[in-house]
């Protein structure tokens, strides 16, 4: 092997693109009032700014920009630059989670604010069944009555995983409907509404502030925390400088983390067949999320015993370094978009987009004003941001009137994950069963629907059962139990440690602000 050799340096061009991309954007942000007016992500902005260039080569060079020979042309069996874009993105999601995931947090909340996480994830779920279920209703028209070459009824649950979750499950699934259910281009579609949705998020989010503050609603806040050095170095932690640098720490925990959910995947694949491969490895942010609560456990138990002394993890660094996965996910993701796939679906894809952000705006807000009246507005933006973008994306919406985080808007989004993955886990595995045929998507378009309505019984059940809570309450207040809501509930084995959005997230946590 001689190091200079084209193909040495492929991966590194990459990576050197993508980071590249994300500083213009950085610098086009930071001199262009519109763009800072929309308040669009950096890493999306890179990635629009590397797609219309990767659009224009492929028309005058007939190739696009990541499968020039610098980047990887596939040649001698090597994986090509837009390959290599969707390796990116669907790894970058993995760590992301993992590294969320990691997060411990000792917080204590009311049974109040308790209830009121439980009823935002039941709120996150709900938005992913709206999303799903118009989705379905109009890729099965579009298959069944216009006949769209190419598609597949069910393409249209990838709304839910686009806008809902964002790139790295649009991708997933996009791709699994591609290999296993000949829906041509599935990777490109689950790709454009993810992109598409993070545009909703950022224009429709702008709209929103603007409208609510000429009505005297809401006002900018500009207040901002600020990292300290105990965000780096808590006294109980290992030093930040040492013989193994705190952040190979870091990162040596969530890469062990992810090689052994590797290792559970390529296991579970081996015993049940590779026909459920593709869906196996589909899961794979899901499996190190939850390898995350027995990795905590055991460092738990160490420090206990003695055996550690000092803390090994470091929430803001497990939080930078989400914060860079998901970056390079949403970066990579919209480069890897490949336009002139899509000629075909463009009708659908505007209606699918259409279709969830009106649906996905009517719903939180009505959710948000009945369920969230003390901050609605805060509550709005951050749901709002999150079911059409990530969480990063209703992070940074919220940041514009609540910079400060004194709502607890931004605790809803980060704790919300644990009820959002027990009731939207479902979900995932309905979403390959849909495409085995037009009937089996239709049922699962039914079966979404009664979801929904049943999931909006336990959300709004306080109204509904409005007589048989006041006699509960009176009850508790008989007994003495703290029916004012002073009594505190911790948060079950650190759960509130993964990021919110299921598929999804900064990672940032309540009090600090994500980076940009």
């Amino acid at each position: 092997m001689s190091f200079a050799e084209l193909n040495i340096w492929t991966f590194i061009m990459i990576f050197a693109t993508l980071l590249a991309s994300m500083l213009v954007a950085s610098i086009l942000k930071r001199f262009i009032p519109f763009l800072q007016k929309t308040l669009i992500p950096v890493s999306v902005l890179g990635g629009i700014i590397l797609l219309i260039i990767s659009t224009v080569v492929y028309f005058t060079a007939g190739d696009y920009l990541f499968n020039l020979p610098v980047y990887g042309d596939g040649s001698d069996g090597a994986k090509t630059g837009m390959e290599v874009l969707e390796m990116i993105t669907y790894h970058c999601l993995g760590i992301g989670f993992i590294a969320s995931g990691m997060r411990s947090s000792k917080k204590k909340f009311t049974k109040q604010r308790a209830g009121e996480i439980f009823d935002s994830g039941v709120t996150t779920v709900n938005g992913y069944l709206i999303q799903a279920f118009a989705g379905l209703i109009i890729t099965i028209i579009a298959v069944w009555a216009i006949g769209t070459d190419g598609m597949i009824s069910a393409a249209g649950i990838l709304l839910a995983f686009g806008f809902g979750q964002g790139t790295g499950q649009a991708l997933n699934y996009g791709k699994m409907y591609e290999n296993d259910y000949g829906f041509v281009g599935g990777s490109n579609f689950g790709l454009t509404i993810a992109a598409l949705g993070f545009l909703v998020a950022c224009i429709g989010g702008v709209i929103y502030i603007n409208v609510m503050r000429k009505k005297g609603q809401i006002k900018i806040d500009t207040s901002v925390r600020r990292s300290t050095l105990a965000d780096y170095e808590d006294e109980n932690e290992i030093p930040a400088v040492s013989s193994m640098d705190k952040m190979t720490m870091q990162v040596a925990v969530v890469l062990a983390i992810y090689a052994i959910s590797f290792g559970i995947m390529y296991g579970l694949a081996a015993l049940f067949g590779d026909s459920l491969a593709d869906t196996l490895f589909g899961f794979n942010f899901l499996i190190g999320v939850l390898l995350t609560v027995p990795a905590k456990a055991i460092l738990n138990k160490l420090y206990d015993k003695g055996v550690i002394k000092k803390r090994v993890i470091n929430n803001y660094m497990m939080d930078r370094i989400s914060g860079l996965a998901f970056d390079l996910m949403i970066v990579a993701g919209v480069a890897a978009i490949q336009l002139p796939l899509l000629a075909t679906y463009w009708g659908v894809l505007i209606l699918l987009a259409v279709a969830g952000t009106v649906l996905t705006f009517l719903y939180v807000n009505f959710v948000c004003k009945k369920l969230f009246p003390g901050y609605r507005h805060e509550q709005f933006l951050a749901f709002f941001g999150m079911l059409t973008g990530t969480a990063s994306t209703g992070m940074i919406l919220l940041r514009e009137i609540d910079g400060s985080y004194r709502t607890p808007a931004s605790e809803n989004l980060v704790y919300q994950s644990l009820p959002a993955i027990v009731f939207g886990f479902p979900l995932m595995f309905l979403a390959p069963w849909a495409a085995e045929s037009n009937m089996a998507a239709l049922i699962v378009c039914i079966i979404v629907g009664v979801c929904f309505v049943v999931l909006n019984v336990v959300l709004f059940r306080r109204s509904i059962f409005k007589k048989q809570f006041a006699k509960a309450a009176a009850r508790h207040a008989a007994a003495g139990e703290g029916a004012d809501g002073t009594d505190t509930l911790p948060l079950p084995s650190d759960a509130d440690a993964s990021s919110a959005d299921m598929g999804d997230s900064d990672g940032s946590p309540s009090d600090m602000p994500p980076s940009e």
